[in-house]
């Protein structure tokens, strides 16, 4: 199943991240679009997907009842009362559930689902509407049959890392807060271009390309940051003079505290949003 990705998959709540996730297997070439049903409260959001061959229901129980694999995307608010109206037709023998639902622990959830039934908590960036998502994977106990479908699947939309669960919160600074982080920095880049004489237009998209460059040398080569810059600074030239009056001005430890702070905040986000304990 892991190889000719045959999964029937209900998307439950398809909103924007929904939406991307579907489009995005899609568009992989690997899952066809008659193999996804998407599920929302108000079809007229997501009708142009029924031109284009996916499935599309109000209807969150039958969408189950004809999936194996189900995403629950929907506002951490609606989630309880979404697991209790699947609840009685979730198998854990034929379902996995994947939860993209920002603050809603496993156990939380397994809470409200048959015993047994294997749930994985994914944690994608906005970047997964390109196929060029960071997406963090937690399960429980367990899960480990459940955690490498969806590897499997959400390799199909950019980068895969699983990790113990108590470390989504701090992924979700680094990744999902990250976009932001780093989509400033290019701002800023950009802006100093028009200071230096470019056009907006010309100095965004070269700075953005850079800034992509630079990303794509370390994953590809998986070097050290630092042994990328030593390539591009010269004894009292003029990239080691711009490196270090921005760390004279604190560029390094303001990412680093901003990172901080977010993972901070993130932690009180993740207190008990649903009434659970767990």
């Amino acid at each position: 199943m892991t190889d000719n990705y045959s999964y029937r998959i209900a998307v439950l709540g398809a909103g924007n991240i929904g939406q991307a996730i579907a489009r995005g297997f899609v568009q992989s070439g690997k899952i066809n679009a008659d193999q996804i049903t998407l599920t929302r409260r108000n079809l007229k959001f997501i009708e142009e997907f029924k031109e284009e061959g996916y499935t599309v229901t109000d209807e969150n129980k039958a969408a189950v009842q004809n999936s194996d694999l189900v995403i629950i995307a929907v506002q951490p608010q609606q989630l309880v009362g979404l697991l209790q109206q699947i609840s009685d037709v979730v198998d854990p023998a034929k379902h996995i559930v994947m939860s993209i639902v920002t603050a809603a622990k496993i156990k939380g959830i397994r809470k409200h689902l048959k015993e047994n039934t294997p749930v994985v908590r994914v944690m994608p960036n906005t970047a997964i509407e390109i196929g060029e998502s960071m997406t963090c994977l937690a399960t429980h106990p367990g899960g480990e049959d459940a955690i490498q479908i969806a590897q499997s699947l959400f390799e199909l939309l950019g980068k895969v890392v699983i990790l113990d669960e108590n470390r989504m919160t701090p992924a979700t600074a680094l990744v999902a807060c990250g976009i932001a982080f780093f989509l400033r920095a290019i701002r800023a880049a950009s802006q100093g271009g028009i200071e230096i004489g470019f056009h907006s237009e010309e100095a965004l998209i070269m700075a953005a390309q850079t800034a992509k460059g630079a990303a794509s040398l370390l994953l590809e080569s998986k070097h050290h940051p630092e042994s990328e810059i030593d390539k591009v600074t010269t004894p009292r030239g003029c990239t080691i003079g711009g490196l270090n009056y921005m760390e004279h001005e604190g560029f390094s430890s303001a990412m680093i505290k901003g990172i901080l702070t977010s993972a901070n905040l993130a932690e009180g986000l993740y207190d008990n949003p649903n009434g659970d304990d767990d």
